[in-house]
């Protein structure tokens, strides 16, 4: 199952032109590092998928170059110039969304050292490069009932590297769309519009206690 999803993630993984609101004068500038999930795959129209349900909300403005299959580690072929912290850090927002490390399950038992250093090497880059933005990371995204050992490895990776360059950490995402496959498109991989609806809905009430 593992290996078929990932054939299909990794053909998915090509890149698109990144989606930015305009940036008004004073507006919160909200930037988002993330896979398919935070893309919004799965969605009938981007103003559907999580991240743009709580910009909308908050009044922020979104710069979203997230991409599909990538992780990391995973389908990445750009490590600095032109990859997507490279994106982030030109864009200089505010607030920075961290949402990586689902397709790295689909390299783990070949590339686990490779993906752990790159976690910290990315987070650490994006804090030097920003160090006056609040980073959110969270915990890397899920997808299914099934969990193989390293789901939990990575986000551990993933919640240590947030802690080490004093970001604020988002636990139990991995959860959020376990045991409702109403909430898939259908792909089976993707949320629909019900399931970034409810992933917004998390993610609000995590931001709340935030502050945010």
């Amino acid at each position: 199952v593992l290996a078929a999803a990932a054939a299909v993630l990794l053909l998915a993984g090509c890149a698109t032109a990144p989606v930015a609101d305009e940036r008004a004068p004073g507006q919160t500038r909200v930037a988002f590092y993330g896979d398919s999930y935070t893309l919004g795959t799965g969605a009938s129209a981007d103003a559907k998928r999580w991240s743009s349900i709580i910009c909308a909300d908050r009044g922020w403005s979104e710069f979203n170059p997230s991409l599909n299959g990538v992780g990391f580690i995973n389908n990445r072929s750009r490590f600095g110039e032109g990859d997507i912290p490279s994106l982030v850090i030109a864009d200089d927002p505010d607030i920075l969304f961290v949402t990586m490390g689902l397709n790295d399950n689909f390299s783990y038992d070949r590339a686990a050292p490779e993906i752990e250093a790159q976690i910290t090497a990315d987070l650490t880059r994006l804090r030097d490069a920003l160090p006056g933005i609040r980073i959110i990371v969270v915990e890397p995204f899920w997808y299914t009932d099934e969990r193989p050992a390293s789901v939990e490895v990575i986000a551990g990776w993933v919640r240590d590297a947030a802690a080490d360059i004093g970001a604020d950490y988002i636990p139990g995402a991995s959860d959020w769309i376990e045991g409702h496959p109403e909430w898939m498109a259908s792909d089976g991989l993707h949320p629909n519009d019900a399931g970034y609806a409810a992933m917004a809905i998390r993610m609000n009430d995590e931001l709340a206690k935030l502050g945010l």
